[in-house]
């Protein structure tokens, strides 16, 4: 009987914890798979660093109405219950607003939204725009507890609809938040709009396709600004840099604000990609020209599509000669 009883009270015990843990568990943020347990709150500074240079990338690279340069940044700090922008996911209207032309108020709209009716939304954070490819942009961002993920978009001017950006960064390791997080961005095309290249017109993906992340070789076409077949990688376009601020600097301005004329300089020097001379299909062979019942030469061109650049292949020869026998002589 005293067997009995303490196998009873035994399986009351774990009974009692499976259904706490259970109760717990159901609490959590839907999509979490850990929950923060560090401080409250933490403030970061967030530095935008712009790679796009012309050394890095040589292909088409924008040099004038306009030239290379970086949207405003805008970013959020949420839950895992919201998502700003996914690879491989449609982007909303918010996003193609802002990734085609620059315009925030839909996805502010929507963000605004998020918040409201889910609560997965601690606080928005802008920067300034920067007027060169290479350049940077910072200001300050504060994460919670039950908001640690990090999401943000930085259009790339000019482009059809492509972008770099974070999605759903998590700034907190279990019980601390990190000290600081360096991340290298890449190009990504927003799916709404088709074009290949920097300057493209406007044309309107239909239907629309995903968010999908631009590489060296995809898309596969010579037109595409972004095409380097020799490359296995493309460098990265732009880096983001995130420094927790300790206390005592809480609500001072964030570092890296005054950059150095020269860092731009460095920033070249760090990868050169190569560009091959690119020519066009030959032209039809010329005229025979020669004096009758001689041998005579005909002629045959073709002309430069993109001169090359750091070191790539130079450019063959643009005409060709070859022997001929000149026709309706008399």
């Amino acid at each position: 009987m005293e067997n009995l009883m303490f196998v009873y009270r035994s399986c009351k015990v774990i009974w009692t914890l499976l259904v706490t843990i259970l109760g717990y568990a159901s609490s959590l943020p839907v999509g979490d798979d850990s929950i923060c347990t560090a401080e409250e709150l933490a403030k970061y500074s967030i530095i935008f660093t712009g790679k796009w240079s012309q050394t890095a990338f040589p292909k088409q690279y924008p040099l004038y109405r306009p030239p290379a340069q970086w949207s405003s940044m805008l970013g959020v700090t949420h839950s895992s219950d919201y998502s700003m922008w996914k690879k491989n996911e449609y982007a909303s209207n918010g996003v193609r607003d802002f990734a085609e032309k620059g315009e925030a108020w839909v996805l502010m709209k929507e963000i605004e939204e998020a918040g409201e009716k889910i609560q997965s939304v601690h606080g928005i954070f802008s920067a300034p725009a920067i007027s060169s490819g290479t350049g940077q942009t910072s200001t300050e961002l504060e994460v919670h507890s039950r908001h640690p993920l990090v999401s943000f978009v930085v259009r790339i001017v000019p482009s059809p609809d492509w972008f770099v950006g974070i999605d759903s960064l998590n700034l907190c390791e279990d019980d601390h938040w990190m000290e600081e997080v360096s991340v290298d961005l890449f190009p990504y095309d927003a799916g709404t709009d088709s074009g290949f290249t920097f300057s493209s017109p406007n044309f309107a993906t239909i239907p629309q396709d995903t968010v999908t992340e631009i590489t060296c070789s995809s898309p596969s076409h010579p037109a595409n600004s972004f095409y380097y077949p020799k490359l296995k990688n493309l460098p990265p376009i732009a880096q983001v840099t995130m420094m927790k601020l300790k206390k005592n600097h809480l609500g001072l301005p964030a570092p890296y604000l005054s950059v150095p004329a020269k860092s731009n300089e460095i920033i070249d020097s760090v990868s050169e990609t190569p560009l091959d001379c690119e020519v066009s299909q030959w032209s039809s062979w010329g005229l025979c020209r020669g004096l009758c019942r001689k041998t005579g030469t005909k002629i045959r061109t073709r002309f430069v599509l993109l001169q090359p650049a750091n070191n790539g292949m130079p450019c063959p020869n643009l005409d060709e000669e070859t022997r001929c026998e000149p026709e309706n002589c008399v």
